[in-house]
């Protein structure tokens, strides 16, 4: 089965299938017939152009920046970063927290772990932060294998009662404070289904010593998907994006997130009290919805509370985390929907007060980045709502062009996608497409419904200490006012594109 999914995937990489696609829109452009376009419906396409070259746009100058990153900042922050920690390497701790994690996947895990702990410059201890005593038997067996009696490497326990993951990093957090790291020392916070490369402390401790500005930074990510197909070319999309946005970013110096899959710290940050206390029990004022506790997004708070204080968290684009996904659904759709609640929850929670910084507090590009985030979900699905008004009551042949323009569109977003990956798939200019609009619906209902948080590993659901009246309220309001909005950007929609009059 798994040869059977690696030669589909291989197929639709293949350069008959990249052909096939691009006769594809040829041919449909070609069927269109020669009264398709008229020209008083110029003023909506000058509406949607203009929101087009405002959306495209800011995808090139990402790209041209992730370009200008890759091949002319970093190298130079790399030779930089090496020669400054050649006389000072630090200590290297290495946080991992597991539950709920298949055997095979941990003994992957901490192997590699223990690996990169041997290589670490100036030795390392691995903590690992647990709940069951099974992870600790095999936990501790890996060790003997894979560390045996080489000095170097220390392995810590740390037990706690399945009470989350904010809980599992701040108790890691304060057994490494015990150990008074010190100011070289960094900590690398690993999820229980990331696999990090040996080299890792070697190529990424050393940018620490760029000044003490540098609060954190994270790496590039692969992925290893269990299940069909799609899954696996839906994830390696998400991860090839990711690549292209983080990279500029990097050249900010601050990254968007820092993944809780992997990312690094400097060791009197990660112990760092208030930081502590931040990332177990961040919550967020709302003025509708109350007092709302963090279940999720611990990595969106920790990233807060660095940008809320000036930090550079920086990226290392060379540097592969491989990650072990498993879909939470069998069904595609289903699990995009549940992936996508957690996502962009945790996003949209931090959203709001990370703008409040304002520009000159974070920078304007930076600043930008995180307000095109909140505006994105609407100017995402302004086109497809343009090509809906426009067919029903417009011109017929409407959603046909906006059908070419978006597989002509996606597939040259597809093509950037070269610059990080050495293959790219046909099914990714669905798959964008997919994302932006799907996404943009699931931000929407989540965006007012900030309080509905849910682990999907877990299956773990965030309880609040509310009234029943309260909880009801919370309820119809939260309908009422997607409804309102959705209806107040339909109508802008209709307005502009000149089917519906306002007096």
């Amino acid at each position: 089965m798994a040869n059977t999914r690696a030669s589909a995937g291989k197929a639709l990489e293949s350069a008959w299938a990249h052909a096939a696609y691009v006769l594809f829109v040829a041919a449909l452009a070609l069927a269109l017939p020669e009264n398709a376009f008229h020209a008083e419906e110029k003023g909506v396409l000058l509406a949607v152009g203009l929101i087009g070259m405002w959306r495209y746009g800011w995808g090139i100058l990402h790209f041209v920046r992730s370009i200008w990153f890759r091949t002319i900042t970093f190298p130079a922050m790399r030779r930089e970063a090496i020669a400054r920690s050649a006389a000072a390497p630090g200590h290297a701790f290495l946080l991992i927290t597991s539950f709920r994690i298949d055997a095979n996947t941990t003994m992957r895990v901490y192997r590699a772990a223990f690996e990169a702990a041997l290589a670490a410059p100036a030795g390392a201890t691995v903590v690992a932060s647990i709940v069951e005593m099974g992870d600790q038997r095999i936990i501790r067996r890996v060790f003997e294998l894979t560390v045996g009696d080489k000095p170097g490497v220390e392995l810590v326990f740390v037990r706690i009662a399945g009470s989350g993951k904010r809980d599992a990093l701040a108790h890691g957090f304060r057994a490494i404070q015990a150990r008074d790291p010190g100011e070289n020392d960094t900590v690398a916070v690993i999820d229980g289904d990331s696999i990090v490369p040996k080299d890792l402390i070697a190529k990424c401790a050393p940018f620490f010593q760029l000044g003490p500005e540098v609060g954190a930074l994270t790496t590039d990510e692969i992925c290893e998907v269990e299940g069909r197909e799609i899954f696996r070319e839906w994830y390696s999309l998400r991860f090839a994006q990711r690549q292209i946005l983080m990279c500029s970013m990097g050249l900010s110096r601050r990254v968007l997130t820092l993944t809780g899959r992997m990312s690094m710290f400097r060791a009197r940050i990660a112990c760092d009290p208030d930081f502590i206390e931040h990332v177990q029990e961040d919550a967020i004022d709302h003025w509708r919805l109350g007092r709302v506790k963090f279940l999720t997004g611990d990595d969106k708070s920790s990233w807060y509370w660095l940008l809320q204080r000036g930090y550079q968290m920086l990226y290392v684009p060379d540097v592969i985390v491989e990650t072990i996904e498993q879909p939470p659904a069998n069904g595609f759709v289903d699990s995009a929907a549940m992936l996508m609640v957690r996502w962009f929850g945790n996003m949209l929670r931090t959203n709001g007060r990370a703008i409040a910084l304002g520009p000159h507090r974070l920078g304007f590009f930076t600043w930008w980045a995180i307000l095109d985030q909140r505006l994105s979900m609407w100017t995402c699905l302004t086109g497809v709502a343009f090509a809906l008004v426009g067919t029903l009551f417009v011109n017929p042949f409407a959603f046909v062009f906006y059908l070419i323009w978006v597989l002509t569109s996606r597939y040259v977003m597809t093509l950037f996608l070269l610059s990080v990956r050495d293959r790219v798939s046909i099914s990714y200019p669905f798959l964008i497409f997919f994302n932006q609009i799907f996404g943009s619906l699931m931000k929407v209902y989540i965006f007012f419904r900030l309080d509905r948080q849910k682990w999907t590993r877990q299956n773990t659901v965030s309880k609040r200490n509310v009234s029943a009246w309260r909880a009801r309220y919370n309820t119809y309001s939260s309908l009422f006012m997607n409804v309102f909005a959705v209806a107040l950007f339909l109508t802008a929609v209709s307005v502009t594109a000149g089917v519906l009059e306002l007096r």
